[in-house]
């Protein structure tokens, strides 16, 4: 179930509303606005997102799975409630070693 309004975004389980993709990499936008884009990502097994940074503070929650995750020059290990805090320009990447389900937040700066 999932309820918008103005103020506010409501799913009910996160799992039940996205299941990771059989082959690729899908992603959902659950919520964007001036201060923040919030995405839901899912790997298939074996996908990757290559090595890249962004210009915001970002933000990765592991739901499920179990991921590499490269962080600059660091390689760690991710799984089901993982959290990792990204500075601006951090170089960043995700390997899927299983099926995996991961929140993405990115803060944009700047606000007034």
């Amino acid at each position: 179930m999932t309820e918008k309004s103005m103020d506010y975004t409501f799913l009910a389980d996160l799992h039940k509303e996205f299941a990771p993709p059989e082959d690729g990499i899908l992603s959902r936008i659950l919520h964007k606005d001036e201060r923040v884009n919030i995405t839901l990502f899912g790997f298939s097994s074996g996908q990757e997102l290559s090595a890249h940074s962004a210009p915001t503070p970002a933000i990765l929650y592991f739901l499920g799975g179990e991921a590499e995750v490269q962080l600059g020059e660091d390689k760690v290990s991710a799984q089901a409630g993982s959290f990792v805090y990204m500075p601006p320009m951090l170089t960043h990447g995700i390997s899927a070693k299983s099926p995996v389900r991961m929140l993405l937040i990115q803060i944009r700066s700047g606000m007034s």
